[in-house]
């Protein structure tokens, strides 16, 4: 075996070789995940026996992390493996070979426990990464003649996830590019929310860049370990150098003579100027400009207050009594970290959310784990293949709405019951006889009609503390030293946390965006944003979103995903104009129209759509601005290039 393993794919960095001792082998063996290392087997050793016999992986809900694997049949495969990598380390045995098409499928029915439809094929075995190319690269813009894009110039609103992707992806095809950032340093959301137990409620290895896998120290990172992996990404791209950081973009522009982009900025310590430029990405995100509740008399307030999102960490909160309004997934991680050293914590909840039992949720990756991301050929393909199903495609079934089920109050379908009734069996497992904290946290409607949290029992453990209490009566005002209830309670508090989310529907917002004949974007939405594959606005050419409307996901997937296959869109539109030397394109209105009315119809299929509660996902009309509500196939083949007959072009 060579120093690095030449495993030819974007998606892994090189292995390192296998030097460990037969005990060191051993015992990192012992935290494989069993069907990933049965699948680098065939890989290794070409025997597809080993997927035809008795072992048969099952998929399920939150599934046990052995997938059903049998002690037996684990320890079998551990001894096999065991006797596989002693061989390679021992150079008995060549560098292992990308097995044929038809294989990977098997490898892929055996892995999920189930056949797979034949459409599925190309696209999981693209997000396998075993083909040795990105999966979600723009070859025609690459081979372009570097000629055509001189002079093109793009400006990309805001430096995390997507805006960092975008930046790379311009700067692979040469293409001139400059980030606004309003902050002082790259990283998005990562950078904005530095409240106490802030981490990712994704698993990690599918929460990273296609072409920039990280050993994750643990399955769902913290805050600061994000903000590295983003802000490190930027700085091997060098992207600082076309960063403006500490400037807000004040408004966009379009010249309908010029067919380009006129932007204001507001730099903090320069003041006002304008920059002009071809095309538009906007990367700022749903969920970063703070929503504040209308609560009667917050100014009244004598002690500290803030939102979640702005935390002000100079104050000491310890032995302090504490206010926490809100109950997503901020005041989730949040409140039992302060709970930890406050005098006592008041938590007010409107509504419950869902509880996925994860108990790995705080945990690190053990080195074995480690071991064998970085040393055994495929095996993490696997592994984080077999995460991005049981996270995305393997779930969605559930939230979709069977029109014959009796129950829709509270379940959409059977699957979606099954749901119901695991999350209810964890969480009276976890409030053991404490009924009345048991009441207050099984919520009235389907799994998935608002965002499901992650938990491996520690929001729950924190209720339930002798200094915590989790109060469901309504807030009717706030007073001087903390607030009153609707049945005239007053609690006392020295702090006010507010985690009462953002304002999601708010695309693009506060800047002032016009388009073709001055068309003013905020009044042209008037609330209720559209965009086609949520990246196109008709009368607003050349301006893209990633993250845009209709793109966020509730139980399938990682948004990272999706800006990657937003991003490859964007650069397949840019190709367009530059090979037909255009100036501009504009979404046909028809078109986009259409996709929209499909959106739709499609959400209100889906548990988010089809229950009454409120959530963000939905604006003040009750339509569902945010979620995509079909496949993570469908959204990737859609969007593998643009349609020319889907624009108009401006010259």
């Amino acid at each position: 075996m060579s120093n690095k393993s030449n495993q030819n794919s974007a998606l892994h960095k090189p292995l390192d070789a296998i030097t460990a001792d037969d005990a060191s082998l051993k015992a990192a063996l012992q935290e494989a995940h069993t069907p990933s290392l049965i699948n680098a087997m065939v890989h290794i050793t070409g025997d597809k026996q080993l997927i035809r016999g008795d072992i048969k992986p099952l998929s399920g809900f939150f599934a046990d992390p052995q997938a059903g694997v049998s002690e037996e049949h684990q320890e079998e495969m551990r001894a096999l493996a065991f006797s596989v990598l002693k061989d390679l380390r021992d150079g008995k045995l060549g560098t292992p070979e990308v097995p044929t098409g038809d294989t990977i499928h098997e490898m892929i029915n055996f892995l999920i426990g189930k056949p797979i439809a034949e459409n599925y094929v190309e696209f999981l075995t693209s997000e396998l990464g075993l083909s040795g190319t990105a999966p979600y690269a723009a070859p025609e813009i690459l081979e372009m003649d570097a000629t055509m894009k001189q002079g093109f110039k793009v400006a990309i609103i805001g430096s995390g996830m997507s805006g960092i992707l975008s930046a790379i992806r311009l700067q692979e095809a040469g293409i001139e590019f400059q980030i606004i950032e309003r902050h002082a340093e790259a990283g998005g959301t990562w950078h904005q929310n530095t409240y106490p137990g802030c981490r990712v409620d994704s698993p990690n290895h599918m929460y990273s860049y296609s072409f920039r896998p990280k050993d994750w120290p643990q399955y769902y990172s913290r805050q600061p370990v994000l903000k590295e992996y983003f802000t490190e990404t930027a700085q091997d791209f060098n992207l600082g150098a076309h960063t403006l950081f500490n400037t807000e973009v004040l408004s966009a522009a379009y010249d309908d003579n010029s067919n380009d982009w006129e932007l204001e900025l507001e730099n903090t310590s320069d003041g006002k100027h304008s920059i002009r430029v071809n095309a538009i990405i906007s990367s700022v995100g749903q969920l970063n400009r703070p929503k504040w509740p209308d609560i009667p008399g917050q100014s009244d307030f004598k002690g500290i207050s803030f939102h979640s999102t702005q935390w002000e960490h100079e104050h000491d909160l310890k032995g302090k009594r504490i206010i926490v309004i809100g109950t997503g997934a901020s005041t989730f991680q949040l409140a039992p970290e302060i709970a930890k050293e406050a005098e006592h914590v008041s938590i007010f909840q409107r509504t419950a959310h869902w509880v996925a039992p994860v108990p790995n949720y705080h945990a690190d990756i053990p080195e074995g784990e480690h071991w064998l991301l970085n040393h055994v050929p495929f095996y993490g393909s696997w592994y984080r293949f077999s995460i991005f199903w049981n996270n995305a495609e393997g779930i969605l079934d559930a939230a979709r709405v069977d029109e014959t089920w009796p129950q829709s109050e509270v379940s959409i379908s059977a699957q979606n019951d099954e749901l119901r009734q695991l999350f209810i069996e964890n969480l009276k497992e976890l409030c053991g006889n404490d009924t009345v904290l048991l009441e207050k946290l099984i919520p009235a409607y389907p799994p998935a009609a608002k965002r499901i949290l992650f938990d491996n029992g520690n929001w729950v453990r924190a209720l339930r503390s002798d200094n915590v209490d989790l109060v469901c009566d309504p807030i009717a005002k706030i007073t001087a030293d903390g607030l009153v209830t609707e049945s005239g309670k007053h609690y006392k508090a020295d702090v006010i946390v507010y985690g009462t989310g953002f304002h999601a529907s708010r695309f693009l917002w506060p800047m002032k965006i016009t388009g073709k004949n001055a068309l003013d974007l905020q009044g042209h939405w008037n609330d209720d944003p559209r965009a086609y594959y949520g990246i196109s606005i008709p009368g607003f050419p050349n301006l893209f979103c990633t993250y845009g409307p209709n793109t966020n996901i509730v139980v399938n997937g990682s948004i990272i995903f999706f800006s990657e296959c937003e991003v490859r869109y964007i650069m397949g539109c840019i190709y367009l104009l530059l090979e037909g030397k255009h100036a501009a394109l504009d979404c046909k209105a028809d078109i986009h129209d259409t996709f929209n009315e499909r959106i739709d119809a499609g959400n209100k299929q889906m548990a988010w759509g089809a229950s009454n509660v409120s959530s963000w996902y939905k604006n003040e009309k009750g339509r569902v601005t945010q979620n995509w509500p079909f496949t993570l196939r469908e959204f990737w083949e859609e969007t593998k290039r643009p349609a020319a007959s889907d624009y108009n072009f401006l010259d």
